[in-house]
């Protein structure tokens, strides 16, 4: 069962590109999405990281959470349903 994180903290730079090729290290991911502001699309500084199981989503938490990404440190927790 796939398993969706809440990353924030994002540097307004991060792309799901990014987002992408960070989290592939943990699990397979299957979607990434950056939250943007509908009238300029620039970044709102957070998004998030769906990977295919539980056990991959916890490795992710544990060795991402307060870690730093493009110079900003960010803040990764299982995204309450």
């Amino acid at each position: 069962m796939s398993v969706t994180l809440s990353v924030k903290g994002l540097d307004l730079s991060t792309d799901e590109r990014i987002l992408d090729g960070f989290f592939s290290q943990y699990g397979n991911v299957e979607d990434t999405v950056v939250i943007r502001d509908p009238k300029t699309g620039l970044s709102r500084g957070f998004g998030f990281v769906t990977l295919s199981s539980a056990e991959e989503a916890d490795i992710a938490v544990e060795n991402t959470n307060e870690t730093e990404l493009d110079g900003s440190r960010i803040s990764v927790h299982r995204r309450r349903e």
